[in-house]
């Protein structure tokens, strides 16, 4: 190898330099020897790659300058960008392979001699992928800014304006070439040569260039659609706009930039316009216009906190809408409970329909649903249930009416589980479904222990007349209550009731094979602690042949269970007696009660007897009396009642003492409205589980309950927390009413969970509790702070 100058080396290389910045045909062989002689240059002379590049970068910049005049003389835009284009992606072309032959002189700039990377340069085999430059070449480096300050600094203004105004013309529907914008994206994304930032020019320029145009675009045209248009055509602009908008953006913006872009297009066709556009939405609630509102709401989704509104005016209407409804519904449905629970269902159907079309079952809609259809179901407006005043020394005195929406609910599962004509109609598959609508709804309700009370006392008498439809149905009901978080010990005494039942029947089996009369009597024995609380016992003078039985069966009982007292409940009892008159003879399904009425004329059929007499012959209390006897005179069943009185009355409270009661001789079965001379008639009706003050009993038992279970959950919270502030626990109210759980450690979930399944205690009552807890020392005071409370272990 001999030693030569950059003097004798470069008068060979200019050429072949020239040639290939203006893209001409190179040979192999000049092509190695312009790797070999910068080779040489770099080996045998210090001041050789110096030079090399002093030359090189004299010639590229000549090169530009003459892209330069041929580009400035242009005169039209269009004639501009396809030249500008043009030149730039030749020269940028040329910058990925001009580098190549001159590595050898960057390695030894950058101090880097390395023999093997020169002698594989020199062989046109350089070991960058592709044969192409890498990002780092100082050549390439030195072609990008050398371009950028010869060209681009001067012409870029006039570049991003042309560009602009083709963007213009497509968004008007004029013709365009998308391509001339695209090469002008790309030139201003290529011409970086920032490592660290590739997309610095782009986004200095052309990006900030395109959304300044789009903004200014978009605000002129959202102000003459809403004039010439309307709100609601508007709308419906401004949603294609942005799906135009965000299709453009894909050829014509890099995708760093969509992002902002698609901000800028929400500021001004959406966010400018919010009032505007909100200002629509509760006419098109009301009226339902689903697609409207699914477009409003796409719109409204992208500005921060665009929807918030929406979500309030859809409360307001569900809230508004169904209380409307339920009024102008109330005289069916306070005295129907199938028309009631029918007429919440279509009422939460509509509005899940209007929240899955026009907001797409959006969870942020649901939740607002759901909270407002609670307000609907649990609004006192139409009917409420007044719960009495509860015992002093637990530390309320009154309480606020509460929705009588869990008592209709379980009177309608009863008329479901029941033989009714309801049930009857029904398939099985249906009944699941009303079932199943049932048990949503009461998701709805705050009171659930309400519904649990009636639905028990609904329970308890269908298993003690045998009146249900179906004995599984009854049993998965049970399940599907446990399945939809109803208290564990509710549930469970529930399902003590069917056992309970159960072991009855057997009893009841074993009695009939030592008694000779084993078909004129049916025996429930019955568990007190699998069916709660007893009611008040009611006194009653049996007929001889009830009273009979009654030493019989406890001999037999004992002999079973030694230990164990019975206690009878006579007006929980029922049975059948043959009545004879003039007109025939009939069988009748009564109550304990009616039958001992009954029983007062069974040696004095013709007679006339006053009310005092039956008294007197009953020995029934006053009001369960009065209660029984119109039930003979007034029973909605029968055309033809079975006693008369005189003088008439017009309710039980009109009757006196000398009131005289006597057997109807004309009564008869009717049926096809001609009366017949035998047949089976049912007056037992609603069986009479309680008496008037067992059920304000029962009824100040589910206040008495609340209390204990409000009590109990302070006391976990409190033991969990050793010390809080009366401030929290009335925020644990508010949040446990709102649905909120929120990081209030573990105490908040306890109460949750002890709670949120059975009511919802008020403020009121957590403060009483604090009170009484205090007074029994459960609970101390802070002495410096009166708001504060610690637990006393």
């Amino acid at each position: 190898m001999f030693k030569r100058s950059f003097e004798e080396v470069w008068p060979e290389m200019g050429p072949i330099v020239e040639k290939l910045l203006k893209q001409e045909d190179v040979s192999p062989k000049e092509w190695q020897q312009l790797f070999y002689g910068v080779h040489s240059v770099c080996m045998w002379d210090d001041k050789g790659p110096s030079k090399i590049f002093d030359w090189l970068k004299k010639d590229i910049v000549t090169f530009i300058k003459q892209a330069q005049r041929i580009v400035q003389s242009q005169i039209g835009e269009q004639a501009l960008l396809t030249t500008y284009i043009v030149e730039w992606r030749k020269f940028f072309i040329q910058s990925n392979y001009l580098p190549l032959p001159f590595r050898q002189m960057e390695s030894s700039l950058s101090g880097k001699h390395n023999s093997s990377n020169s002698l594989n340069s020199s062989s046109g085999t350089h070991s960058k992928k592709n044969g192409t430059a890498s990002e780092d070449s100082i050549v390439r480096k030195t072609m990008l800014d050398s371009w950028n300050e010869h060209i681009f600094k001067d012409i870029k203004d006039r570049l991003q304006e042309s560009a602009m105004k083709i963007v213009h013309a497509e968004r008007n529907g004029e013709a365009y070439d998308s391509q001339l914008v695209i090469g002008v994206r790309e030139s201003y994304v290529n011409l970086s040569s920032n490592l660290e930032d590739k997309l610095a020019i782009y986004k200095e320029h052309f990006e900030a260039a395109y959304l300044k145009a789009t903004a200014a675009f978009y605000s002129l045209k959202a102000n003459e659609q809403q004039q010439m248009f309307g709100v609601q055509a508007f709308i419906k602009y401004a949603d294609a706009k942005l799906r135009e908008e965000e299709s453009r953006a894909k050829r014509y913006l890099e995708p760093s930039s969509y992002q902002a872009l698609t901000a800028c297009c929400v500021k001004v066709l959406v966010e400018d316009h919010l009032n505007t556009i909100l200002a629509e939405c509760s006419p098109l609630i009301k009226s339902y216009e689903t697609e409207r509102l699914n477009l409003m709401f796409r719109l409204l989704d992208r500005v921060q906190g665009g929807v918030d509104p929406m979500l309030r005016d859809l409360e307001e209407h569900i809230i508004s809408a169904g209380l409307a409804d339920m009024l102008a519904a109330s005289d069916i449905i306070t005295h129907d409970s199938e028309k009631y629970v029918e007429r919440l269902l279509e009422l939460f159907n509509r509005f899940s329909a209007l929240v899955r079309n026009a907001f797409n079952d959006d969870p942020r809609f649901l939740t607002s649903r759901d909270k407002a259809f609670k307000t609907v179901v649990n609004d006192t407006t139409v009917f409420k249930l007044d719960l009495p005043t509860a015992v002093v020394n637990r530390g309320i005195k009154s309480t606020a009416p509460e929705s009588k929406c869990p008592e209709l609910l379980a009177n309608y599962c009863d008329m479901l589980l029941r033989r009714t004509p309801l049930s009857k109609r029904l398939t099985s598959e249906e009944i699941d479904s009303r079932l199943r609508d049932v048990l949503l709804v009461l998701k709805y309700v705050n009171n659930k222990d309400v519904f649990m009370k009636y639905h028990k006392v609904h329970l308890t008498r269908r298993l003690i007349l045998g009146t249900s439809a179906d004995s599984e149905k009854e049993e998965d009901i049970v399940e599907w209550l446990r399945e939809v978080g109803m208290p564990a010990d509710y549930v469970n005494r529930l399902a003590r009731m069917f056992q309970d039942i159960k072991v009855s029947d057997d009893l009841n089996s074993q009695f009939k094979t030592q008694t000779a009369r084993h078909d004129a009597i049916n025996i429930k024995i019955l568990n007190a602690g699998a069916w709660g609380r007893c009611s008040e016992r009611v006194s009653v003078s049996l007929p001889i042949e009830l009273e009979d039985y009654i030493p019989e069966i406890e001999d037999f009982y004992k002999k079973k269970h030694s230990g164990r007292k019975l206690q009878w409940y006579h007006h929980m009892s029922n049975g059948t007696i043959s009545f004879v008159n003039n007109a025939g003879r009939f069988d009748l399904d009564v109550t304990t009660f009616q039958m001992a009425v009954l029983f007062a004329w069974n040696q004095r059929p013709l007679e006339k007897v006053s009310y005092e007499n039956l008294r007197l012959a009953t020995e029934l209390p006053d009001t369960e009396l009065r209660r029984t006897l119109w039930s003979l005179i007034a029973s909605a069943k029968v055309k033809k009642q079975i006693l008369l009185m005189e003088p008439n009355c017009n309710s039980p409270k009109d009757f006196t003492e000398n009131t005289l009661f006597y057997i109807n001789q004309e009564f008869a079965v009717i049926k096809n409205g001609k009366p017949q001379t035998r047949g089976k008639l049912n007056l037992v009706g609603r069986l009479q589980l309680s008496t008037e003050k067992s059920q304000q009993e029962d009824n100040q038992s589910i206040v008495e309950l609340r209390i204990l279970r409000t009590q109990e959950a302070i006391i976990k919270i409190m033991k969990h927390r050793k010390r809080m502030n009366n401030a929290d626990l009335q925020v644990i109210s508010f949040k446990i009413k709102k649905y909120i759980k929120n990081r209030f450690v573990s105490g908040q979930a306890e109460l949750i969970t002890i709670l949120k399944n059975m009511f919802f205690p008020s403020r009121k009552m957590i403060k009483e509790q604090l009170e009484w807890l205090i007074e029994k020392n459960h609970l101390r005071r802070d002495e410096n702070d009166i708001n504060t409370f610690y637990y006393v272990a």
